[in-house]
């Protein structure tokens, strides 16, 4: 059983910039590839990054892909998501999840590939 704690949320303007974090505990990390996904009020949640099991490969919905980058520290069981240039449209809670998918080497974009969850930290970006 894995347990995943963000951290890292909060009110920043729009061009601005912040750094998710998500400490893993209670299983191995190394064995999971990550994902961030995020919920607006409204709105079903949607997939926003991926990263491997080693950290080597990563992969982002479109919306998202150059602005943020996904990065996982097996080290410290942990994974960031850190956004940048960030738009009002990104506002949302990001949840981090763990997936055993294909053993976490292929990139999983739906939320029935993940096995594990945490329970959300709210981003808002002010116009």
């Amino acid at each position: 059983q894995v347990q995943l704690v963000e951290s890292g949320g909060g009110l920043v303007q729009a061009g601005g910039s912040l750094r998710l974090s998500c400490a893993a505990s209670g299983g191995t990390f190394s064995r999971y590839a990550m994902g961030w996904f995020r919920q607006a009020p409204g709105k079903e949640r949607e997939f926003a990054a991926w990263v491997s099991r080693t950290g080597s490969n990563t992969y982002y919905t479109d919306s998202v892909k150059g602005r943020f980058t996904i990065s996982r520290d097996n080290a410290k069981n942990t994974v960031y998501l850190q956004m940048d240039s960030l738009k009002p449209e990104d506002s949302a809670v990001y949840y981090c999840a763990a997936s055993g998918y294909l053993g976490g080497t292929y990139y999983a974009i739906r939320s029935d590939q993940y096995n594990y969850w945490g329970q959300g930290t709210q981003v808002t970006c002010s116009s």
